[in-house]
């Protein structure tokens, strides 16, 4: 192993002394302004006549071709702000799609305008800010130069800063002002002169038309356009920050009820509560590049519920991170091990087993110190149930590294509780661009804890990960994986949904970008192959092998076709519900999946998924269907409906599992909104209701009312006859940002 190791840093070295900064065209000066621009969303000052726009070119659905609508871009700044502008002409004004007016809301069938920053320059990361013909402010990061990873998207929708557009609308167009603050932008001084990277996109859903600054192919799939290392290099000179201080105080309070089952476990309690929680968020901008947020009973009850999901693999659910202390820049925590494991899983903090513990207060502390990436944090939970009160550290330090493309890092997680008991673990890391669009991770980490052997020379404790591949998605792209994870490897704030294996992965993909003439926009043939092995004997558990089909159609469609070979080695008996279980054995199958989107351009649209054929002795059948409708700029109604058929004849056991859900949204203006989602899932005979209304005038301010219900079906199915709910609440929470 540490011959391997050696020759692996050594082709390192000699690939990366090989290369040099791609990025050495002339960079756009950003003009500075004087003059007074009023915030209408009218850019008709001379401030804006005065600067060049930037030339846009078609991105979708084929590169290269002159924009068949034209876009009047530009971009300035003064002493507080960064401005963009846009004047979005369309040769017809019913070519204009405005749906949408709350906070955040998202649809493709929408106009949308709006730019990618790089504030920091270091082509792996960007903040988007964008708006659409209503006027409303979405806001997202990009990470991992737009590349996803083990299907899991590079864009965290959850993030939110301080900003704002204006937009008005014309029968020759729409036209936009946006201004985002400096404070709102994390960047490094060098020189008196700052280096960011752009990108611009203009999206007409009538004609599935996307414009881009700069010329960026489509080349590298679904989020091309917002790859960060092919960013536009724009200059600006003298852009100062003052420190800002935002203090946002909350207030929640509201009233509870819950059915739990009691000691004798013969009858169900009922436990009224009535909750007043006050709290406090603190963000100090300490320069440019380094933010401090500060958190004092930290509460997230404004969260979301999570979907309904029923699980038919060995491998546990993963959830996204929805709350807001985590969000800003966490691409810094990254330390992903294959798939969703990482050595860091935010969701370990303040939640156990789903349930919400008591955060008592935290820090966290990001920074860009020249060529390094730091981030610390640190977070007090209250005891809960048989968990001690613990505190939770965690440590990151990335360094950019032979070239711009690079890194090479490391993190300490600790997990420490009042009872003794901890968990500490360290992680070593890089990817290096090798050569054209060729990357090579390395991965390295080791846990400790309480009632281990704690070896350090062993690689019992110890997880490691290598990974090579081509991220660019035209011709004969591939991916090559190998990681190991030992018996006593358990990160403590991190996740691990396998334990104990060695794997390795290939997949070989040959992609296609169809030309002008035809109706395809890019599709590809692939072929994955995995293995995960023991790690105690070497036996082999689990094998994949998957050839398939994906295709764009120019006209929105989306779809794909895989057909899986499975063999799977159960250790030990698989329970997939009461009364449902695989016994141990060794089993091989073969199934479907098929995937088909209709256009999102669209205001009804539809996403419907089949998975279908073998499953271990037995056969499976899992259709779903996925529909959303637009109803003008106000209204959009969506479902999901998913049904899952098991049935295992020489056991003669049936699975018959529904899960239904209904969402609504109402938009009244920018600041008000109400979402209703339902959700009923057989597998639990239980329908999980979520009601939310959002008062939303400006950014930091915030007053949600908000219902919750968690309500039994089928009450005779278990001993003591189930309670009509399990639990029922109605929630106010008001927050309110001081700037000072």
């Amino acid at each position: 192993m540490k011959l391997i190791l050696s020759l692996l840093i050594a082709g390192i070295l000699l690939l990366t002394t090989l290369q040099s900064p791609v990025h050495g065209q002339e960079r756009w000066q950003i003009t500075r302004i004087d003059s007074e621009i009023i915030f209408d969303g009218v850019p008709d000052e001379a401030a804006w006549e005065q600067i060049m726009p930037f030339p846009m070119i078609t991105h979708v659905p084929t590169f290269g071709l002159p924009p068949a609508e034209q876009s009047i871009v530009r971009m300035a700044y003064d002493d507080n702000y960064v401005y963009l502008s846009g004047l979005l002409f369309v040769s017809d004004p019913g070519l204009i799609q405005a749906a949408g007016k709350k906070r955040d809301f998202m649809s493709m069938s929408c106009d949308w305008f709006g730019i990618g920053i790089d504030s920091y320059n270091d082509k792996e990361n960007s903040l988007l800010f964008f708006t659409n013909p209503n006027g409303i402010r979405w806001d997202a990061t990009i990470s991992n130069d737009g590349t996803p990873v083990a299907l899991t998207v590079p864009m965290n929708m959850n993030w939110n800063t301080f900003w704002d557009s204006r937009v008005t609308m014309d029968d020759r167009g729409w036209y936009v002002e946006m201004r985002i603050p400096i404070s709102s932008l994390r960047f490094q001084e060098s020189n008196e002169k700052i280096v960011m990277g752009i990108s611009i996109f203009r999206w007409i859903p009538a004609t599935n038309e996307g414009y881009i600054y700069p010329a960026i192919r489509n080349e590298w799939g679904p989020f091309s356009n917002f790859k960060p290392s092919q960013y536009a290099e724009v200059e600006f000179e003298g852009l100062s920050l003052e420190k800002p201080l935002y203090i946002s105080p909350y207030l929640l309070t509201g009233y509870e009820q819950q059915h739990n089952l009691n000691e004798a476990e013969d009858a169900y309690d009922y436990n009224p509560d009535f909750k007043f929680e006050p709290g406090l968020d603190l963000k100090y901008g300490i320069n440019p590049n380094t933010t401090l947020d500060l958190t004092v009973n930290t509460d997230f009850a404004q969260v979301e519920a999570d979907d309904q999901q029923f699980n038919l693999t060995r491998f546990s659910l993963v959830y996204p991170e929805k709350r807001m202390f985590f969000l800003e820049r966490s691409s810094i925590f990254d330390f992903g091990l294959g798939g969703p494991n990482t050595l860091f899983y935010s969701r370990r903090i303040g939640l156990h087993e789903g349930e919400p513990v008591r955060i008592w207060g935290g820090a966290r502390l990001i920074s860009r110190v020249k060529d390094w990436d730091l981030g610390f944090m640190d977070l007090q939970t209250a005891s809960f149930e048989d968990l001690p009160s613990e505190n939770f550290g965690v440590f990151r330090a990335k360094k950019r590294v032979f070239n711009e493309y690079s890194y090479a890092g490391g993190m300490v997680t600790s997990r420490l509780g009042v009872d003794g008991t901890y968990n500490v673990a360290y992680g070593l890391d890089g990817v290096v661009r090798l050569f054209g669009n060729d990357y090579l991770t390395v991965r390295w980490s080791q846990t400790f804890q309480n009632d281990a052997e704690n070896k350090p020379l062993s690689l019992d404790p110890t997880r490691f990960l290598i990974n090579w591949e081509k991220r660019k998605q035209e011709g004969f792209t591939y991916s090559a994986l190998f990681t190991y994870s030992g018996t006593e490897f358990e990160p403590g704030i991190g996740l691990e949904i396998f334990e104990d294996y060695f794997a390795s992965m290939a997949d070989l993909r040959y992609n296609w970008i169809s030309p002008e003439s035809s109706w395809l926009q890019n599709h590809y043939v692939s072929l994955l192959n995995y293995h995960l092995n023991s790690v105690t004997d070497g036996t082999l558990l689990i094998y994949h092998s998957s050839p398939g089909w994906l295709f764009n159609a120019k006209n929105g469609w989306m779809g794909s076709f895989n057909l899986v070979y499975n063999y799977e080695n159960l250790e030990e008996e698989f329970e997939i519900l009461d009364l449902v279980t695989v016994p141990a054995g060794k089993y091989q199958f073969l199934n479907t999946s098929i995937i088909l989107y209709t256009p999102g351009s669209r205001p009804l649209n539809t996403e419907f998924s089949f998975e279908g054929g073998g499953y271990y002795d037995g056969i499976k059948l899992s259709p779903s269907l996925e529909p959303a409708w637009n109803i003008g700029a106000s209204v959009e109604l969506g479902g999901i409906y998913r049904y899952d058929y098991v049935y295992f004849p020489d056991r003669d056991q049936t699975l018959n599992n529904h899960i239904a859900g209904l969402r609504a949204l109402y938009m009244l203006s920018t600041k008000f909104s109400f979402s209703a989602f339902v959700q009923y899932n057989t597998a639990i005979d239980k329908v999980i209701s979520n009601f939310r209304f959002r008062y939303n005038p400006k950014e930091g301010t915030d007053l949600y009312l908000v219902f919750n219900e968690g309500r039994n079906t089928m009450l005779e199915r278990e001993v003591p006859t189930l309670p009509v709910y399990d639990q029922r609440s109605i929630m106010i929470k008001f927050t309110y940002t001081f700037e000072l």
